[in-house]
């Protein structure tokens, strides 16, 4: 048993929704969750960008003695993970579009994908699509400014639902019943997103799944013991920060800077 931490990254917020389904499998574990907000969003950056934040991340974990990662981030997972693993012998654990459940849950075999630009330019996410597309019918759409909204400690609950119904409703013309979520950061608002397509459409993403994979990548190292506690890190403004994570979060926490990343 290891009573050594886990680190969770997202670019901001995001993550939390991955950072919840870890605490709740595993609720024994030591967690440090880092908000790389001060350089939200990802989507629209490139691959060198995001892999020079990933390994300054790393770096930061790595003087916390994590015992694993999680890439709590769709374009994180895509850009970088395959070079971060060639760079760190931890175990690091990310996340994918859940197309494979969705086409499984698809009664109609039509899919809808809303992730970021940069998730469904990557080889990784292309090579997930082709995998599926004898099977049904995947209609992607990129999702530009719903980050940063949800990014916004005081949102815009209009222009969210706006900016849904502009993405969503060509999907749902079309027919797809089942929804997939290929962004950490709109799992948050996955209320909102009900109301905009229906109750009829199937709604998935990816954080029970990668919740599952760290357990079974650390059946030796798992920590025991009582409920141990999750520190929570920030990149940005710590006065912001600390409303943010805290409003998507559900209760009251403390925000430190992350500093020297």
């Amino acid at each position: 048993m290891s009573s050594a931490p886990i680190g969770v990254f997202d670019s901001g917020v995001g993550g939390l929704s991955i950072l919840a389904g870890i605490h709740e499998l595993m609720p024994t574990e030591s967690l440090l969750y880092l908000a790389d907000s001060a350089h939200a969003p990802y989507g629209p950056k490139g691959e060198s960008y995001i892999r020079e934040r990933c390994d300054g991340i790393m770096q930061f974990f790595l003087q916390h003695e994590v015992k694993a990662v999680v890439v709590a981030c769709n374009t994180a997972t895509a850009a970088a993970i395959a070079w971060m693993r060639d760079r760190y012998t931890l175990p690091i654990i990310g996340v994918e579009p859940a197309v494979k459940p969705a086409a499984e849950l698809s009664a109609k075999g039509i899919v809808g994908v809303l992730a970021t630009s940069g998730t469904l330019a990557s080889d990784k996410y292309i090579t997930l699509h082709k995998r599926f597309t004898h099977e049904v019918e995947i209609i992607t759409r990129a999702c530009p400014g719903l980050v940063e909204l949800i990014e916004d400690p005081d949102p815009d609950e209009i222009a969210i639902r706006q900016l849904l119904t502009e993405f969503t409703e060509p999907m749902i013309t079309k027919g797809a019943d089942t929804l997939v979520l290929g962004c950490t950061h709109y799992s948050l608002i996955t209320e909102v997103i009900q109301q905009v397509v229906g109750k009829e459409v199937r709604i998935v993403d990816s954080g029970k799944a990668v919740a599952l994979q760290l357990q079974r990548k650390l059946p030796d190292a798992l920590a025991s013991g009582d409920e141990s506690g999750i520190r929570f890190y920030s990149t940005g403004d710590i006065t912001m920060q600390s409303r943010l994570l805290q409003r998507y979060w559900g209760q009251a926490i403390v925000v430190s800077k992350a500093e020297g990343i």
